[in-house]
């Protein structure tokens, strides 16, 4: 085998093991273990961050913060790759936003200037616009680290301009127009809710005993995310034209759900928690006439309540 080789399958198993000698690696590798220290120097000078320990229980072990063996791209693949990074400059807030900003300035860096021409071309011909917000979230890290970790955190939280300390347990997080959002476990209502991310104030970790959510992701939250039995719900029934139900489509709640026509046409039907009749109400006049709502009383009455508010504050003055 020759060396660069090596070197290449000898990164890439330390990477995988964590934690070694040099016997084990010089048995694995058919060299001597003299051959397998020159070559554990040369990775450590490439950056490879591998530790020592002396002793009879020592050896070698590799930091937290490993590196990765290098991948071979194609041209077009590493275009899409800076592109796919670079889409993301529009985001206030990232969850691994240094960490972005280094690998699209090495992916730049070290790719032939051919290449990096047509870059600068492309920058100037394609773009993935997102909403420009002023709201920050700077916690996305430590909510995706908790939804991965199955842990519990203590979130101030402000909504509808009064603020609260909950116990929640994420799920994930997501982007919707700009905004970030997390589906969490919230143990003072015993339910799944989406909180906005921009609207955490202060976010620690709980002693509280997390509940069982492993089962439960982003792609299948929806199913999981339902109106309480124990809460006083309602019954929503609405008629959509096509435009509404383009409108409708990317719609962030499970219900009430979205029924299509052969037309393009479609209805809403569902249950919703009575204290979100404010939210559809407000989404619904967005819709103006793309949407007919048939039920309940309830809806249609905080519906009229919101448009005559309007209608009142752009009251033409005499």
């Amino acid at each position: 085998m020759s060396k660069s080789k090596r070197l290449m399958e000898l990164m890439m198993a330390v990477n995988r093991k964590r934690k070694f000698t040099v016997k084990e690696l010089a048995g694995e590798f058919g060299v001597s273990p003299r051959t397998i220290l020159r070559d554990l120097q040369e990775l450590s000078e490439l950056g490879v961050p591998l530790y020592s320990e002396v002793g009879p229980h020592g050896g070698y072990q590799v930091l937290k913060q490993r590196i990765l063996p290098p991948i071979a791209f194609s041209e077009d693949e590493a275009v899409a790759v800076f592109f796919a990074v670079h889409a993301l400059r529009h985001y206030a807030s990232l969850p691994f936003e240094t960490e972005s900003s280094s690998a699209l300035n090495k992916f730049y860096y070290y790719m032939p200037q051919d290449t990096r021409d047509r870059i600068d071309q492309m920058k100037q011909r394609v773009d993935f616009v997102t909403p420009a917000r002023q709201a920050s979230s700077p916690y996305l890290s430590l909510l995706l680290e908790a939804a991965i970790r199955q842990q519990v955190l203590l979130v101030d939280y402000e909504s509808r301009g009064q603020r609260s300390r909950r116990e929640l347990q994420p799920v994930g997080i997501y982007t919707r127009d700009g905004l970030w959002y997390c589906p969490a476990y919230c143990f003072r209502s015993g339910e799944l809710r989406v909180f906005r991310c921009d609207r955490m104030h202060a976010v620690e970790p709980s002693d509280t005993e997390p509940v069982e959510l492993r089962h439960v992701h982003l792609e299948n939250r929806l199913h999981e995310q339902r109106a309480p039995v124990e809460q006083e719900a309602v019954t929503i029934l609405a008629e959509l034209t096509p435009a509404g139900v383009q409108a409708c489509e990317a719609a962030p709640w499970p219900d009430p759900r979205l029924h299509l026509r052969e037309d393009g046409s479609g209805w809403l039907e569902g249950e919703i928690a009575k204290r979100d009749l404010p939210y559809f109400a407000q989404f619904f006049i967005g819709l103006g006439l793309d949407i007919t709502v048939k039920q309940p009383p309830e809806l249609l009455e905080a519906i009229r309540t919101k448009l005559a508010e309007l209608t009142a504050k752009y009251k033409p003055c005499k």
